[in-house]
C-alpha cells in the first residue's frame, strides 16, 4: 500500500528585498553627491582681489582692487562684493597684493582708528621695509645739541606705506617713510618731532614685505 504524499505548492514571497531597496537607496544618494559637488564647482561669483599692498586706513577703490569670479561656494558673503567698493570703506588691516579681500579687512572710513604721518629716520632703514611692513617708530629726547637721552619706543604699531632712502648722506643713510599709526599715538609723535627727538624705525620682529 501506496503512502500519498501531501505537498503544498511553495508561495512567492510578496515582501520586497530590504536590501536590495537600501541598495539603491545608496547608489542614487552617491550619484546626487557627486553630482551637486560638480554643480558647487562650476559656480563662480564675483570677488576682490588687491592688485597691490593696502594699507590700514586707506580705501578701498577700484583703484586698488579688481574684480575676478571666483568658486567660493557658501563663503561668497564673507568676501568683498561690488557694494562694499563703492560704499567708502577702508583697510583696517595689511591687505597682501593678489589676496582675496575679506570683508573683515575692511571698515567704514569715519570709523578709521589710524592716520597717517610722514617720519625722518637718522638711520636707513633695511632693504625688506616696503610698504605693508610692520615697523616700531623710537625717539631718543634730545636733551641739548647733539646730545640725546636713551632711546624708548615711541609707537609700538606702526604699518609702511612709503620709504624714501636717502644715501647721500655722510656716516650712513637716513630714511623718510610715510606711516600708518594708531591716532592715539599722533600728539606723542608730534611732540617728538617738534622737540628733534632723534627717531628710528626699526621692523617688528619677523615682519616683511
Amino acid at each position: 500500500m501506496t503512502a500519498a504524499v501531501s505537498s503544498r505548492p511553495t508561495r512567492a514571497s510578496a515582501r520586497p528585498d530590504l536590501r536590495l531597496i537600501l541598495g539603491i537607496i545608496l547608489v542614487l544618494a552617491s550619484i546626487l553627491g557627486v553630482w551637486f559637488t560638480v554643480q558647487a564647482a562650476r559656480t563662480t561669483a564675483p570677488a576682490y582681489v588687491a592688485t597691490r599692498t593696502i594699507v590700514p586706513g586707506e580705501a578701498v577703490t577700484a583703484d586698488v582692487v579688481r574684480s575676478v569670479e571666483v568658486s567660493l561656494g557658501g563663503l561668497s558673503e564673507s568676501y568683498l562684493s561690488t557694494a562694499d567698493v563703492e560704499s567708502g570703506l577702508v583697510a583696517t588691516r595689511t591687505i597682501e597684493v593678489g589676496e582675496l579681500v575679506p570683508v573683515a579687512a575692511v571698515g567704514s572710513a569715519d570709523a578709521a582708528r589710524t592716520t597717517r604721518v610722514v617720519v625722518r629716520s637718522a638711520v636707513d632703514v633695511p632693504a625688506s621695509v616696503a610698504a605693508g611692513t610692520v615697523v616700531e617708530v623710537w625717539a631718543a629726547p634730545q636733551r641739548e645739541r647733539g646730545v640725546y637721552d636713551a632711546p624708548r619706543i615711541l609707537v609700538a604699531d606702526a604699518t609702511v606705506v612709503s620709504v624714501a632712502r636717502d644715501e647721500s648722506m655722510i656716516g650712513g643713510g637716513a630714511a623718510q617713510l610715510e606711516l600708518v599709526i594708531p591716532r592715539s599715538d599722533v600728539a606723542a609723535a608730534l611732540t617728538a618731532m617738534s622737540d628733534q627727538s632723534a627717531l628710528s624705525v626699526v621692523p617688528v620682529a619677523g615682519a616683511g614685505s
